[in-house]
């Protein structure tokens, strides 16, 4: 996603070194002062001698505890920093945290549709990155990007996949490979709706925050988002119609299921078999592996449909990086941890290999670095829930099909609130593609892009 054309964002200016007695070597970080027109940035690399102490904050649950054992790899290779990892409500406390400057975390765990918002309050990483930058997903330099600096450090990368329930779909003699473009979908739809009159077999998100991300999957399959690289808004476009079309025709047809996320009204659509075809992030992979119980072992990914043949077959849905804020105490030892879990092995593989926590590895995202994503050195198994599918396999080709995108808008989210609510009323069949169209474009530019 991109960023509105507002004004540029005050710099922060000036240059001081840090770290020289940790053994810093020449990483640097340019901090506030009276001459200059940088932003606060970090450069260089550290010394080998390196040592010190930094907080990092991470989400609780499952992937706090991944993280804490990949950290424990990081301290057997910098045995002279110590890592204080501790588990926070991200969403409650890291932005006000960044805005009041007291009690910051040397580094933390964020969506990338977030740190638009803050940039002003994080470090300019873009020297740092630039190594790595050719290896990196477009799509993830893109989304952490503002005016032409990168202030997140990507992490995890998003594909969308098409989930299917394998058993239903041979039933109605669908050959989900056969699924190559979205009126393809809607066809295997009306096949399964033929088998079963009270299925509603594609799922429409009715939560309006996901089913907004969901549109935005499948605008950035067309190779769109919400706003361009300069900043406009481009909703009145014709991908955006033609997404808004076919969502229209699947509910004019009866060929979806309107549900909110894994909740139990989804849950049930699915277990049942009224649902039977998911477009969705590959982290949709946590429904059969720990929800569906019925039908645990028949659900099945592919690549999502393309809107026109040939076209991609693959968009990014959310994801989340790692930032340093512009006042930690020492935010050369957060980039080092970074570095050391996106960028390095054994980082990487710690994160996303045979845990404790997941014995055959997380496997709800792929590292948006490309040496992590050989397609012929899996970092997580087979999914048993998914008859022993190698999602590997399958996600990392999605990921390669990803168009690049332009960087979220710093208003995404409120955006919400217009798109994401008129979405829904289309869904409902209260709205046409135009009204929302209209209604939304109108309302997003007079109180977010004219206000920012």
């Amino acid at each position: 996603m991109s960023r509105p054309s507002v004004p540029r964002r005050s710099v922060l200016r000036g240059a001081v070194r840090f770290g020289a007695a940790a053994g810093l070597g020449s990483l640097t970080a340019c901090a506030p002062g009276a001459t200059g027109s940088e932003p606060r940035k970090l450069t260089g690399t550290p010394s080998a001698s390196v040592k010190g102490e930094i907080t990092i904050w991470n989400r609780s649950g499952d992937l706090f505890k991944v993280f804490d054992a990949a950290i424990d790899e990081f301290r057997k290779a910098h045995p002279n920093v110590k890592v204080n990892h501790q588990a926070v409500d991200i969403d409650a406390k890291l932005a006000n945290t960044l805005i009041t400057g007291a009690d910051l975390p040397d580094g933390s765990f964020w969506d990338d549709a977030k740190i638009g918002g803050q940039a002003e309050h994080l470090y300019d990483l873009t020297d740092l990155i630039e190594p790595y930058r050719k290896d990196t997903s477009p799509y993830k330099l893109s989304v952490n990007t503002v005016d032409g600096r990168i202030y997140g450090v990507p992490w995890d990368l998003d594909p969308g996949l098409l989930w299917y329930r394998e058993d239903l779909l041979e039933d109605a003699g669908v050959d989900p490979e056969g699924i190559a473009t979205y009126d393809d979908l809607l066809d295997a739809a009306r096949a399964l709706k033929e088998k079963n009159h009270k299925a509603g077999p594609i799922h429409l998100e009715k939560d309006p925050f996901l089913g907004q991300l969901w549109l935005e999957m499948l605008a950035n399959q067309q190779g769109t988002s919400l706003a361009d690289a300069d900043g406009k808004l481009r909703l009145d476009s014709k991908e955006y119609r033609t997404i808004l079309n076919w969502v229209r025709t699947a509910v004019h047809d009866g060929l979806a299921t309107h549900a909110e996320y894994l909740k139990q009204g989804d849950l049930a659509a699915l277990e049942d078999g009224r649902q039977a075809l998911v477009p969705w992030a590959v982290w949709w992979s946590f429904a059969p592996q720990q929800l569906l119980k019925k039908t645990k072992g028949k659900w099945r990914a592919t690549q999502l449909p393309a809107w026109t043949p040939g076209g991609a077959r693959s968009g990014a849905m959310g994801g989340s990086s790692f930032i340093i804020p512009a006042k930690a105490k020492n935010p050369e030892l957060a980039w080092l941890l970074y570095e050391f879990l996106c960028f390095k092995q054994p980082g990487y593989s710690a994160v996303y290999g045979p845990s404790n926590v997941y014995p055959g590895g997380l496997n709800t995202s792929v590292p948006s670095y490309t040496p992590a994503r050989k397609a012929d050195a899996p970092l997580f198994d087979p999914v048993a829930a998914l008859g022993g599918q190698d999602l590997w396999k399958v996600t990392v080709d999605a990921a390669a099909a990803i168009p690049a995108a332009a960087p979220i808008p710093s208003w995404w989210a409120k955006s919400v609130d217009y798109l994401g609510n008129n979405v829904q009323r289309l869904m409902e069949g209260d709205m046409t593609p135009d009204d929302v169209i209209d209604d939304s474009a109108r309302k997003i530019q007079r109180n977010l892009v004219d206000r920012a």
